[in-house]
């Protein structure tokens, strides 16, 4: 199993980052990793997310949690369960205008090791996700 991991605490309140994360449509405008995001945001969707990592590679993605304005979770991978992707984003308070945002990454399944090999390493996609959130939502 591959794992990737980013945290990051940000002078922005819990509900101002949400915003940012959970709408899709925004993420081009402010998140440098990616193309463009399609869809909704919400409990059951399917999103499909255009990373500029791999440009010709759309991920369609399953919101498999989505608990305002605290927790997230994304799926995406192979039928069957043979690779799986799970991507959790939790966003804490840490008072009122301050929040601490988490994001982990599982690559797992039976494939996992095989198919791992043809993914980029996404720990410097992670940092700079966290780095644009944190730049984004602690600007006024």
């Amino acid at each position: 199993m591959k794992r990737y991991f980013v945290a990051v605490d940000i002078a922005a309140s819990a509900q101002k980052v949400w915003a940012l994360i959970s709408d899709a449509s925004s993420y081009a405008g402010w998140n440098s990793t990616i193309e463009r995001f399609e869809g909704v945001m919400s409990l059951g969707a399917t999103v499909t997310l255009y990373a500029k990592a791999m440009p010709n590679r759309p991920f369609k993605l399953t919101v498999k949690a989505f608990e305002p304005p605290r927790r997230m979770v994304l799926e995406g991978g192979a039928p069957f369960g043979l690779f799986v992707g799970t991507r959790w984003l939790e966003v804490t308070p840490q008072g009122p205008d301050a929040c601490r945002f988490e994001m982990e990454e599982t690559l797992h399944g039976p494939l996992s090791p095989l198919m791992a090999r043809f993914i980029p390493d996404q720990q410097p996609t992670f940092d700079a996700y966290a780095a644009d959130l944190k730049r984004r939502a602690e600007r006024g």
